[in-house]
């Protein structure tokens, strides 16, 4: 699938810092009354007096009552969390106590994958299914990303539509099987619960087969592959429903048997029709099904069906084989639908639901009915329309080309449309079922018809923001801004699943901040695509000039260093710009001999709220495009890790407590580990630690030699203020402002004490900051 893709393309043409990546501010802090942020929105939420606060502390707690159904929502919740905080979280069975994040089940009342979240000093996540109690900790963990401070109050929440995901054409493209398990993951965290493998194609049979390893393309899956993939979907609520197509776009199939390829009456064979009318056509198929239903545990099997003959006049042995198996009476497309049934048949007996395409169903072409039982999905406007189709007996899940299939290298998903007016109950060319509930729901659909149009880091790009729509679309929640324009920093602030692939930006002003622009190519190029920490999606202009793209730093910062990730379109000419009004405007960079690619801006001088690029002259025939616009201050504000002797310096065990004396340990990057640094007037630092947000002191402001350094609740004093000077080779010295002393630490063993210092000298007090 799909032919016509082309041809129409053609024509068409604690508080952010217990977490890593979070945003202090902008877009994803809701107002107190207004529902939290989240992708798709909450549906029902009522807001509370007070908030809550993820601590080191925080635990899962199980309802004793629930453990069976509810220790694996709980582990996987555990794991996600910890990815998240960058430290472990346990999950303890028991009543939860403030700060701690309890599961329940305990909700008749709720539909299969709905659920109740209420926020107060800890959350408690009920549901009346394991699957609802999986939503509500993908909503909290959407939530924790965005900050450790959650707003209390209640949600209840639950979809529309039961199906809600993502079809990939691995027969035309081999996705690996880490990118597999990525979005099985990014599924999960945007609440979509559906993945289509399109298995076999133009291009490939991408499944380890022992009945017919000859048609095995060199990329493939093993049946291993398979079942850990499998097990993933299952982990995280994601179905996997493979699809191998036919009798059409068997071209792989077929290459390894040209004997089964359908003839025309003059002679030539087609490279991706089989031969229904040859027995042995059959016993392949029926081979490949029965290999492979048990492999993937679905409740359906997809048969693909689609695009197969459209002239059936020119095959002659199709009529043959029609009136021998179906009577006198029968036309050659009979052949077609007999087979549709035969391969039912195999499905049903299997226990699974049969789905195919819907572009052979056709009105008054045969005799043989496709069984009612079969659902369609229905992607194009050929034959029996959507209301037909249900009329008929079928389920009828909206595929709908527009605006549902993103093609390598041709048409795209308007978003904007998308978001905006489109529904999951609007199919193509605007049908509609009299009974919606007949329509199971949507999926994006990424067609590979030129496989080499794009990269996966490019379609996983391209797709980030038409699966956030496609999410929003199908839960079926009101929409949390009017237009699309406003829906995408909302979009950027959630981010991705904790184990999404990230650019490493310490420090970067920009990251998640409200970012606009003087236009965009398209609304799948948002401007906050620019500056939300992701290599690769992009903000791409109108093909002309001035353009600018622009960051409110929500106040007013001192930049010192820009870096701008270009894509092709790059800039030419351009200015770096900042203002405090967003109105006036000071340059601090200009050039008219930009050369695109990642460009490194140092050695800036100014200060502003805002900052923008201000392209003047296009580097290409297009307009301007960035992956990413990043702002830094000086050199060594923001997120750091500080390390001596190969170890980090650490807030022992995520300790909230004040008071406790900092260790080194073994680096892992978690938000204990973690330093906000940030320039104070003094030219001096004060440091912030990640998980308790509490800033490193000397214990009771001594000025002593061999004083513990500690944490301590924050108060800008002297004690608190740590200079910092660089001593070459990318070693500095800590020295606290009070005492004049250096941070060292005791050893290069796990957990030695800080403390401070004279200066020695030693490699104990040389410290590296990441």
């Amino acid at each position: 699938m799909r032919l016509l893709r082309l041809l129409i393309a053609a024509v068409c043409a604690v508080a952010a810092l217990s977490l890593p990546g979070v945003a202090v501010a902008g877009p994803a802090r809701a107002a107190a009354a207004g529902p939290p942020q989240t992708v798709p929105a909450l549906r029902q939420w009522t807001a509370a007096a007070g908030a809550y606060t993820f601590t080191g502390a925080a635990r899962i707690v199980v309802d004793p009552a629930h453990t069976a159904e509810l220790s694996d929502e709980a582990a996987t919740f555990a794991e996600d969390l910890g990815a998240l905080a960058g430290r472990p979280v346990g999950v303890v069975t028991g009543i939860p106590s403030p700060g701690d994040i309890a599961l329940s089940l305990g909700e008749p009342g709720l539909p299969a994958e709905g659920y109740r979240l209420t926020v107060g000093p800890s959350v408690t996540i009920s549901a009346g299914t394991a699957a609802g109690a999986f939503y509500g900790t993908r909503t909290l963990l959407q939530l924790l990303h965005q900050s450790a401070s959650v707003p209390a109050g209640t949600a209840v929440d639950w979809p529309a539509k039961p199906e809600r995901g993502l079809m990939i054409d691995q027969g035309r493209k081999f996705f690996t099987v880490d990118w597999v398990e990525q979005h099985i993951k990014e599924l999960a965290y945007l609440k979509l619960n559906y993945f289509h493998f399109h298995l076999s194609d133009t291009f490939g049979f991408r499944l380890e087969s022992s009945t017919h390893p000859e048609i095995v393309s060199a990329d493939h899956y093993s049946k291993q592959d398979i079942a850990d993939l499998v097990a993933l979907g299952r982990k995280y609520h994601v179905t996997i429903v493979p699809e191998i197509d036919t009798p059409g776009h068997m071209n792989a199939v077929l290459a390894a048997h040209p004997e089964l390829r359908l003839k025309n009456s003059s002679g030539t064979a087609s490279p991706d029709f089989i031969d229904l009318s040859l027995p042995a056509s059959y016993a392949l198929i029926k081979d490949l099904l029965n290999e492979y239903l048990p492999l993937f545990p679905a409740p359906y099997w997809h048969i693909g069906a689609d695009e197969y003959v459209t002239d059936y006049a020119k095959y002659p042995q199709l009529l043959s084989y029609a009136r021998a198996h179906y009577g006198a009476g029968a036309t050659a497309k009979d052949a077609y639908y007999g087979f549709v049934n035969w391969a039912d048949g195999l499905v049903r007996a299997a226990g699974k639901t049969t789905r195919m395409w819907n572009d052979g169903i056709k009105s008054g072409d045969g005799t043989v009915t496709p069984n009612s039982a079969i659902l369609v999905e229905y992607w194009y406007g050929y034959g029996l329309t959507p209301q037909q189709l249900a009329t008929a007996g079928h389920t009828v899940a909206n595929e709908s080309w527009t605006p549902t299939y993103y093609v390598l290298g041709g048409a795209k998903p308007d978003t904007r449309w998308m978001y905006e007016t489109w529904t999951p109950d609007r199919f193509e060319g605007g049908a509609t079922l009299n009974d919606p509930s007949k329509n199971p729901g949507s999926l994006i659909h990424v067609w590979c018809d030129n496989p080499g149009a794009e990269t996966q880091e490019q379609i996983a790009a391209g797709i980030t923001y038409p699966l956030r729509v496609l999410a929003q679309q199908t839960w079926g929640s009101p929409k949390p801004a009017t237009t699309y324009a406003a829906f995408t920093p909302m979009a950027a602030a959630v981010g991705h699943n904790p184990a999404w692939p990230v650019l490493v930006q310490p420090g970067n002003l920009a990251r998640n901040r409200p970012t606009t622009a003087s236009s965009t190519e398209t609304a799948a190029f948002p401007a906050a695509a620019a500056t939300d920490g992701d290599g690769a999606t992009r903000w791409s202009s109108a093909y002309g000039d001035p353009q600018w793209l622009r960051v409110d730093l929500g106040s007013g910062q001192a930049v010192s260093r820009v870096v701008l990730r270009w894509e092709a379109a790059y800039g030419k000419a351009f200015q770096i710009q900042l203002s405090d009004d967003a109105a006036t405007w000071r340059t601090v960079y200009s050039t008219t001999t930009g050369t695109g690619g990642v460009q490194e801006l140092t050695g800036l001088s100014g200060s502003g709220r805002y900052i923008r690029v201000y392209g003047t002259g296009r580097g290409t025939g297009y307009g301007y495009s960035l992956y990413e616009f990043e702002v830094y201050g000086d050199q060594l504000s923001g997120t750091r890790t500080l390390s001596a002797a190969g170890k980090a310096l650490d807030d022992p065990a995520s300790s909230g407590v004040p008071g406790t004396q900092l260790i080194t340990w073994t680096p892992h990057g978690g938000p204990n580990q973690q330093w906000q640094l940030a320039l104070n007037a003094d030219g001096s630092y004060s440091m912030v630690n990640g998980s308790s947000r509490l800033c490193a002191d000397v214990a009771g402001g001594s000025t002593a030699p061999g004083a513990a350094v500690v944490q301590a609740t924050c108060t800008g004093g002297d004690g608190q203020h740590w200079l910092i000077t660089s001593l070459g080779g990318g070693d500095y010295s800590v020295a606290n402002k009070k005492s004049a002393l250096l941070l060292t630490t005791a050893s290069a063993a796990d957990g030695a004490a800080a403390t401070q210092q004279p200066d020695t000298g030693s490699g104990y007090q040389r410290w590296q900051i990441g």
